[in-house]
């Protein structure tokens, strides 16, 4: 595998070409803060968006790390043809027109076969691609507009779909994102190779993988392994179950998505979990960064509403999610706490008694959370900042805070609708280490994600490659069925 490191956290960063993607390319590089040397290249124009530029890549005064190549498809592989040559550590290939308009330029394919050639050893991402963000570093090898900000640790983000990228860099739920890397149509470093690359950052707690099509079966297993490794999780959203979705993959980024269910079994197969929407995927990652996989399929719901503990037991019904009975130690100290007017159960109507009372409400989180559970839900719908005073719900986030550290068992808030979990909140949830989830079908979704993982750990099964059968010999009936 291609050491992707020099180019994924580079020191210098080069831009090829004059327009506009290319100007907003030197623009995310400044806003973001990138803190090394930024080139453009450009044989017609003493300058591209106010920075002096250089006719050639020869020209530079130094070996750019990262480039960004913005020109045309056969201008792509000459410059890739020179950045080889003089050792660059890898480039992002923006241009289109390769394997994946086949149908319309004949060409493509070939063009593509000797993109990958003219590069040997250096690694290229794309073509057909965005390129790439690290926020732990300021680097934005990305022709738009993004919605990350820096950070110190995060999770990492491979989707084959650039468009896919952007809207993902917009979430305002209080994840960090460390890494977002578009693959485009795969022609040298694949998702798997992409994601090996992230993963080797110590700074990356969790991937995720949004999977049109998976064409290596080595890398993917080698993914899983080293994931498993280093002990960091991967989540995957595997598009391809309707016949439209897998003839779109082929003219989106020349993928064949393959069957849907052989693809889940694949992944399965490698402890891969899986989750159906792009909200699942990002509210996965939350969990996943903050603990990891859940001990068990074990939660409990606290809410103050009779309606909220019904709407978070009926939509984990078709989740392999548990809600266990309150054990005699529960009962005890939860009525305690409540008295005889609360009917005592799980998922738990706290009711409004112990609404603003700070030490009553820590105290009834602390006695549910004695139970032999994996995780505690305290359902929470902040109102309006512009209208309202939000104090007696922050006094929430403190309870579950004191409640957490006292039993040692994770907890997490969960809102009912995305927008009644303000981005401000959810970033002070995950700072203090409680995870804010954005919606209650989104936050048991990517619980049962995280149950499942807990429960499938340890290395990867080894994946069986189609060939001709080895050992084959005949049975008769009987044998067959006591097999059976």
């Amino acid at each position: 595998m291609r050491d992707l490191k020099r180019v994924l956290q580079p020191r210098s960063i080069a831009v090829v070409g004059g327009g506009a993607w290319c100007a907003n390319v030197l623009r995310e590089c400044r806003k973001i803060g990138f803190r090394g040397p930024v080139w453009p290249v450009h044989p017609g124009r003493g300058q591209v968006a106010g920075v002096p530029a250089f006719a050639g890549v020869e020209d530079l005064p130094g070996v750019p790390d990262a480039v960004f190549i913005g020109v045309n498809r056969t201008a792509t592989v000459a410059v890739v043809r020179d950045l080889s040559r003089i050792g660059a550590g890898g480039a992002v290939c923006f241009a289109s027109g390769f394997a994946e308009a086949a149908r319309e330029l004949p060409d493509g394919p070939d063009l593509q076969a000797e993109l990958v050639a003219v590069a040997g050893e250096m690694p290229i991402i794309g073509p057909n691609c965005y390129g790439f963000l690290n926020a732990l570093d300021g680097v934005s090898l990305w022709p738009d507009q993004h919605g990350l900000v820096p950070v110190e640790r995060g999770v990492a983000i491979i989707t084959q779909s650039s468009n896919i990228a952007i809207n993902l860099t917009m979430q305002a739920r209080g994840l960090p994102i460390a890494y977002v890397v578009t693959a485009g149509n795969q022609a040298q470093c694949d998702v798997a190779a992409l994601g090996r690359g992230v993963l080797a950052d110590p700074r990356v707690t969790a991937l995720a993988l949004h999977i049109e099509g998976i064409g290596d079966l080595d890398g993917i297993e080698a993914l899983a392994r080293e994931a498993s490794a280093l002990g960091k999780p991967i989540v995957a959203l595997k598009i391809g179950a309707s016949r439209a979705a897998r003839a779109a993959t082929v003219s989106h980024t020349a993928s064949m998505a393959g069957t849907d269910s052989g693809g889940r079994t694949l992944l399965r197969r490698l402890g891969i979990a899986q989750v159906q929407t792009l909200p699942e995927m990002l509210e996965a990652l939350k969990l996943l960064h903050l603990g990891g996989p859940l001990a068990s399929n074990r939660i409990a719901s606290l809410s103050c509403s009779g309606g909220e503990a019904s709407l978070m037991a009926d939509l984990a019904e078709a989740r392999d999610l548990q809600f266990p009975a309150l054990d005699r130690m529960q009962m005890a100290a939860l009525g305690g706490v409540l008295g005889p007017r609360v009917a005592l159960a799980n998922p738990l109507d706290y009711h409004t008694y112990i609404w603003g009372d700070h030490d009553a409400t820590t105290l009834c989180f602390t006695a549910m959370m004695q139970g032999d559970l994996a995780m505690g839900c305290a359902v929470l719908d902040f109102p309006r900042g512009d209208r309202c005073d939000a104090a007696p719900w922050l006094r929430v986030i403190d309870a579950i805070a004191e409640a957490q550290a006292v039993t040692g068992r994770r907890m997490c808030i969960v809102s009912s609708l995305p927008e009644t979990m303000p981005e401000a909140v959810a970033e002070t949830a995950m700072a203090r280490g409680i995870v804010p989830f954005c919606g209650m079908a989104e936050a048991l979704a990517a619980l049962e994600a995280g149950a499942w993982l807990g429960a499938h750990g340890g290395a990867p099964a080894p994946v069986l490659r189609p060939g001709d059968p080895v050992g084959v010999r005949v049975i008769r009936e009987a044998e067959a069925k006591a097999m059976l």
